[in-house]
């Protein structure tokens, strides 16, 4: 996983670390929320290709 990581946007890395750090409750359950719905959208998308 760390090297995968590595290999990251610069914007994941920093989401990923405010995650861990400090993002209190509310925003840990929008974010994820958000980028649920991101990867379903991705992913049904790449469905239909």
């Amino acid at each position: 996983m760390l090297k995968s990581f590595k290999l990251m946007p610069k914007s994941i890395k920093k989401a990923v670390r405010y995650i861990y750090q400090d993002a209190p409750h509310e925003h840990l359950v929008e974010i994820q929320q958000l980028i649920n719905q991101a990867i379903e959208k991705r992913l049904n998308e790449s469905k239909r290709i």
